[in-house]
């Protein structure tokens, strides 16, 4: 057995002798004790995987799969179909940077604020989201929706020939461009 892990660690110190740990010579005559991985004392796990809670553990040490992360439809079905929701959005978003790119602002703008309205309205109605989920379901509404508020309210007061006149809004610019 000696012989077995003196060839298994040979030529690690160059000189044909075995080598700990640490790379330091160990003299041929003395014993080697494999090294486990893991801290000082550690008890190994048990040999029987099986046997372990499928539960996550009160204090993690991992970040946790994510909730959408392909249970939009069963997993026979295709990548993209079980994403349409954050495809759907996306799409949505493309377009309106598009729009926005060619000269449409208040269309591109308007088409990227519906678009984040319509992902909240998904992630409170529709039981599985896909990736769309990324926070809590509230988390995830409050965001997508005061995001596609603003945006849309943005659009809708775009110059020239605001659809939404806003009182106060062309005093407030006045005050901070002076």
């Amino acid at each position: 057995m000696q012989a077995e892990r003196d060839a298994e660690h040979s030529g690690r110190a160059g000189g044909g002798g075995a080598a700990a740990a640490n790379g330091t010579p160990v003299p041929s005559g003395a014993p080697v004790t494999p090294v486990t991985p893991g801290a000082a004392g550690a008890v190994a796990a048990p040999a029987d995987e099986s046997r372990r809670s499928r539960r996550f553990p009160s204090i993690t040490r991992d970040t946790a799969r994510p909730e959408g992360s392909g249970r939009a439809v069963p997993g026979a079905v295709s990548t993209p179909a079980r994403q349409w929701p954050m495809l759907s959005v996306l799409a949505a978003t493309a377009a309106g940077l598009l729009a926005t790119a060619v000269g449409h602002p208040k269309l591109g703008c308007l088409a990227i604020g519906v678009a984040l309205i319509a992902a909240s309205v998904m992630r409170r109605v529709l039981p599985s989201v896909g990736m769309l989920a990324v926070r809590s379901r509230f988390t995830d509404m409050i965001t997508y929706g005061l995001l596609g508020v603003a945006i849309t309210l943005l659009a809708l007061v775009i110059e020239p020939k605001p659809l939404l006149e806003i009182p106060f809004l062309e005093s407030a610019v006045r005050f901070t461009v002076r």
